[in-house]
């Protein structure tokens, strides 16, 4: 555990820990109560997949941060919505043989303690690529920082997805990924 977070980084049952993450993604991310019933059944989906890692961050026994991701395929739904925006600037070749980091959320009280961080590069480390990708809010954000500061750079912006208004970014980045900016940046304990 480590002494500045307290926070611990474990494998989790995805399809187990669904309800409980998508809990964190809706106080993270802002998520009404039927965009949560939606996405629930999303993540159900997306733990039958093959290569899924799913980890969780906890606290005192409580799930406070989550990620998850898994080898892209160009069938998956993302990288249909993606590929056209990848293409057009060149990097059509990032949707194959890469990781996609499908969701990252950590409780607002445990932001910037390096708990994103340690989910992102141990979800990586574990999944055995040499390349990540992934898409977030097409604006300056903490999260977008943090991804940048281990490595990843822009692919595409202003990339629309159905059903949404808000723009994203698609990103990627060689692994390893770089080390953190701060010896706080990782917890100790990643099991």
């Amino acid at each position: 555990m480590d002494q500045l977070t307290g926070v611990t980084i474990e494998a989790i049952d995805l399809a187990a820990w669904a309800s409980q993450a998508l809990d964190v993604q809706a106080v993270a991310f802002g998520l009404t109560p039927e965009e949560v019933m939606v996405r629930l059944h999303i993540v159900g989906r997306h733990a039958q997949q093959p290569g899924v890692i799913a980890l969780g961050a906890f606290s005192g026994g409580q799930l406070v941060g989550f990620g998850y991701g898994m080898p892209n395929r160009r069938e998956h739904w993302w990288s249909t919505v993606i590929q056209p925006y990848l293409e057009a600037y060149g990097y059509g070749d990032w949707l194959d043989g890469v990781f996609a980091i499908t969701e990252l959320h950590v409780l607002p009280d445990f932001q910037g303690q390096g708990v994103g961080s340690a989910l992102i590069r141990t979800l990586c480390e574990r999944s055995g690529l040499r390349r990540s990708i992934l898409s977030a809010i097409d604006a300056e954000t903490p999260a977008r920082r943090l991804y940048r500061s281990l490595g990843y750079r822009d692919l595409a912006r202003a990339v629309h997805f159905p059903n949404t208004e808000r723009l994203y970014a698609v990103m990627g980045a060689p692994l390893p990924l770089l080390k953190p900016p701060t010896a706080q940046s990782a917890p100790a304990n990643s099991r």
